[in-house]
């Protein structure tokens, strides 16, 4: 989502599309039938502004809540949120196990194998890219550019909790 909020030009938003970005599943887990209900709530009791509330809940919009997206970082969520699994699916069955040799090609491949990445909704990625005015191979192209600027530190990471 950082790389996003910087590439459209939100540059001065880069640490609240982050925010919203790792927020934006804050009730799944726990609360998997009242995912983005309960996210509400949990952030409002932790004091967060409406404005992060609203991006962090509308991921659901016409799946478990009627809050739509409307600024463009709502959309890009709502569309990448499904994507990025998918793209992640398809890197972790590659010799690399890396979206950093991922190609556009490969990942339309998976996309269009229903039986791939069967949880990732298409509908929710194309109601997104249409919501953003894009197309699909737009879209994909700049989740993976998004996906291979923050990889190698999320790796880091993930090692040090190992």
């Amino acid at each position: 989502m950082r790389w996003y909020a910087a590439d459209l030009g939100y540059g001065g938003e880069e640490d609240f599309w982050g925010i919203v970005g790792l927020l934006h599943d804050i009730d799944f887990e726990q609360y998997p039938d009242e995912h983005c209900v309960k996210a509400a709530e949990l952030l409002r009791g932790a004091g967060a502004d409406e404005a992060l509330i609203h991006g962090v809940c509308c991921h659901g919009y016409g799946l478990t809540v009627d809050i739509a997206p409307e600024h463009e970082m709502e959309k890009v969520l709502y569309a990448v949120d499904e994507l990025s699994g998918l793209i992640w699916a398809a890197a972790i069955i590659r010799p690399s196990k890396s979206v950093m040799d991922m190609e556009l090609k490969s990942v339309k491949k998976k996309y269009r194998a229903a039986n791939f990445a069967a949880g990732c909704s298409r509908e929710v990625i194309e109601r997104g890219t249409a919501m953003l005015g894009w197309d699909l191979d737009k879209l994909i192209e700049r989740t993976i550019l998004a996906m291979r600027s923050c990889e190698i530190e999320i790796a880091a990471m993930m090692d040090k909790l190992a």
